[in-house]
């Protein structure tokens, strides 16, 4: 048997977090994860917004998303200029038909509709961008680094380090990974 204090101490919390017990709730068994996604689904189907978490608002777009990428070359600091200077120069002479413009706050070169690389500038160092599955670009140096969904990339401190004819095999790889294979043949 509860003692009495144990009873008034429930049916305290209860008061205080506005929940009925358990027993006389509507569905005492929790959905199923199945469940809560079908409806989900379902409700963005039918053209209604599934709820966020209240306050949470949707981040503005980027002032600068689909901008020239000239204006990102110029705020960047001397030394990681001449970096990128570079390797835009080998991207638009190995691929001259990818067009290039600012997404997330960084040059993206596209070909086809698809990414095929993008440039990075960070306090330190410069990042080369390469989109493609694992295992997609010969790297026998160890040069390119991460495994994601993305890519790989590369990190630059130095203009002295970047390997020139390297990084021309790699783009000729991204870029024909971008337009795919049936578009590869025919070109």
């Amino acid at each position: 048997m509860a003692s009495c204090r144990a009873v008034k101490r429930k049916a305290k919390a209860r008061k205080v977090s506005g929940s009925k017990p358990a027993a006389t709730r509507a569905s005492a068994k929790p959905r199923p994860r199945a469940a809560k996604k079908a409806t989900a689904a379902a409700s963005t189907a039918r053209g209604k917004a599934t709820a966020r978490r209240p306050g949470a608002r949707r981040p503005s777009a980027r002032a600068d998303f689909g901008a020239p990428i000239d204006g990102f070359f110029a705020k960047q600091p001397a030394h990681l200029r001449e970096i990128l200077e570079a390797l835009r120069e080998l991207v638009e002479g190995v691929v001259p038909e990818a067009s290039a413009s600012i997404k997330w706050g960084m040059p993206f070169y596209v070909l086809g509709g698809k990414m095929m690389c993008a440039l990075g500038a960070h306090k330190a160092h410069v990042n080369l961008i390469l989109s493609g599955p694992a295992g997609a670009f010969d790297d026998p140096d160890g040069l390119l680094s991460g495994e994601s969904k993305l890519g790989r990339h590369m990190k630059l401190t130095r203009l002295e380090e970047l390997p020139r004819e390297r990084v021309r095999a790699w783009l000729k790889r991204a870029a024909r990974l971008a337009i795919g294979p049936a578009r590869a043949r025919e070109g």
